[in-house]
């Protein structure tokens, strides 16, 4: 293994009025099919805040509005023979409408409770995410259902 690789990526959590969040099935390295939430790589001369929204928007077909910043993750996986550490600046969002199909890389997007996403998602760290919104933003008696 030779080399190290930092990357920066960005990412949004949309959960709608129902405290339900949307998926996205895609492949991961070894090319299974995974369920995780909408991020990419944040281009040059992009926020964090934009690149979040541009990814929701490519890969799941959704204009969104930026709630509030979540806590990020960073974690590490190797791809092409290389060690890659990876950040990810989260951020919970609210749904504008669906205004085009996801693109290429997505094979489907689709709404899911809180609780049957943390079933389906195939990372800890999306989980862990997921479980945290079910904590604090769709407990019964704090805007949820």
């Amino acid at each position: 293994m030779s080399g190290l690789v930092y990357e920066h990526s960005s990412g949004g959590v949309l959960l709608d009025d129902g405290c339900r969040v949307l998926l996205i099935r895609t492949t991961n390295l070894k090319g299974e099919p995974v369920w995780t939430l909408p991020k990419g790589l944040i281009e040059p001369g992009e926020t964090p805040e934009q690149a979040a929204l541009r990814e929701v928007r490519e890969e799941t077909g959704y204009a969104a509005e930026i709630v509030r910043a979540l806590e990020p993750s960073t974690y590490w996986f190797v791809r092409d023979g290389r060690k890659v550490k990876k950040r990810v600046d989260w951020f919970l969002m609210h749904p504008l409408g669906k205004v085009g199909e996801h693109d290429h890389e997505v094979e489907t997007a689709a709404w899911f409770s809180l609780e049957e996403a943390l079933g389906r998602l195939r990372y800890r760290g999306d989980r862990d995410l997921v479980r945290r919104l079910l904590e604090e933003a769709c407990a019964p008696g704090v805007g949820g259902p």
